[in-house]
Formats: structure tokens, sequence, C-alpha cells
């Protein structure tokens, strides 16, 4: 099961939990390095109570590549600004 980082509240990581439609309240200090905003994680649930496994590479891989396609798309179909440069 996967869960994204989605904010920070004072010392605490809120994780959103799609599947299960859950949040999971953890310290900062129990989030593996390099995690920032929507980092993905894999979850372990075992009687409903969460664990973060790692943080899900592949996801993350999926999540830029699909970015930078949007965006290449919308520089593709860019005609340039508006407004005049002086």
């Amino acid at each position: 099961m996967r869960g994204v980082l989605d904010r920070f509240e004072g010392n605490q990581a809120v994780i959103l939990i799609e599947e299960d439609k859950a949040e999971l309240v953890v310290l900062k200090e129990e989030l593996p390095e390099g995690s920032k905003i929507n980092t993905v994680f894999k979850i372990a649930n075992e009687n409903g109570d969460y664990q973060i496994l790692a943080i899900d590479q592949e996801a993350e891989k999926e999540a830029k590549e699909t970015t930078a396609d949007l965006l290449a798309k919308l520089r593709a179909n860019s005609n340039g600004s508006k407004f005049k440069k002086s």
C-alpha cells in the first residue's frame, strides 16, 4: 500500500493513505531520510496499525516522468507570452 506525505504540522508529518482513506501522523524524525512534501512511501497495515516501510522509489520516478511529460506538452503548445517585452 502507498502513502503520500501531504504536509508538516509543527514537528509532525501527515501522510495520506488513499487506499484506506486514512491519515498517518508521525514525528518528522521518524520519516526516512530525504522525505519531503509529496514523497510516496510504501506502507504496511497490520490490524489498522500503519508503518512506513520505505520511500517508494518506483512511484517517485513515475511521478517525475509524468510531470516532465506534462510540462513538455504545455511547452510544445505554448505560443509564448501575450505581453510585449520592453
